[in-house]
């Protein structure tokens, strides 16, 4: 298999152009792959769920919580929407004319891009004066309960404690569309150099071939990479034992027994 794609300049030296897109369909079967191994594997997996009557047990002993706690705000759903939508557009109209779909699907690419860019600038704003900043990332202090997770579905008998607001695998996610998105956001501005918009006055020869194709590289592995993250995605939140976070991500909150069956008070207090 291909994984990058050369050619020779005008001046007869080997240079990047893109990557293969053997690559794309590697994604797309390895997408598939994950989803049919992920399934058979959870068909065995002891699913180490907090038992219902410690649940009760906290239910009634956190009586003064509200029935509906909210997790998500009406702006973070609004936010989750908005680049979904917009990162679906980026990967249709890229990988569509590779399978044979004809279209005019430039325009729609950048102007895909620009909202994808302006949601996430947002975002980075609210994030950071208006939610709780480092709640999403990971450091050293994950290092305990990423081994208790590991051993547990090892089958160990070992106590692994319930998260905070974001359980590890979305912290883990997260980070990856940080640095798949930081990656397309930046070349892709640079790629519309060579594009007629509005935004930006065309110069196909504002950098030299070769920086072009490297950027044209970094673009597709990027892209690629969504393709197989936003397959992990769709299904994770489709499970039946993810749902509940999927229908909190549509109507904002989550309740009490679902806030007590899945996380840990001290780490992530409700409603603050």
């Amino acid at each position: 298999m291909d994984i990058l794609t050369s050619a020779l300049s005008p001046w007869g030296e080997s240079i990047l152009v893109r990557i293969s897109w053997d690559l794309f369909w590697a994604a797309l079967v390895g997408g598939v792959l994950f989803l049919l191994s992920h399934g058979s594997y959870m068909l065995f997996s002891p699913h180490h769920k907090r038992a219902s009557d410690d649940v009760d047990q906290l239910e009634a002993a956190h009586a003064s919580l509200p029935p509906r706690i909210e997790r998500h705000s009406f702006v973070a759903r609004m936010f989750h929407w908005v680049m979904a939508f917009s990162m679906l557009s980026l990967v249709f109209t890229a990988f569509l004319p590779v399978v044979g779909v004809r279209f005019a699907w430039v325009q729609w690419h950048w102007m895909a891009g620009i909202l994808l860019t302006g949601a996430i600038i947002f975002h980075i704003i609210h994030a950071t004066f208006f939610m709780d900043f480092w709640s999403i990332w990971i450091g050293p202090k994950d290092l305990p309960d990423a081994k208790a997770e590991i051993l547990r579905e090892l089958g160990a008998d070992v106590d692994a404690p319930k998260p905070g607001k974001y359980p590890l695998g979305n912290r883990l996610y997260h980070l990856a569309v940080l640095v798949a998105g930081l990656g397309a956001i930046s070349s892709g501005i640079l790629m519309m150099a060579r594009v007629r918009t509005p935004i930006f006055e065309r110069d196909p020869f504002w950098m030299s071939d070769a920086a072009y194709g490297l950027t044209y590289v970094v673009h597709g592995l990027t892209g690629v990479g969504f393709v197989g993250m936003i397959i992990a995605h769709i299904y994770f939140a489709l499970r039946p034992e993810k749902f509940w976070l999927t229908r909190s991500m549509l109507f904002g909150t989550i309740s009490r027994r679902e806030y007590l069956e899945h996380h840990d008070t001290k780490r992530w207090v409700a409603n603050k």
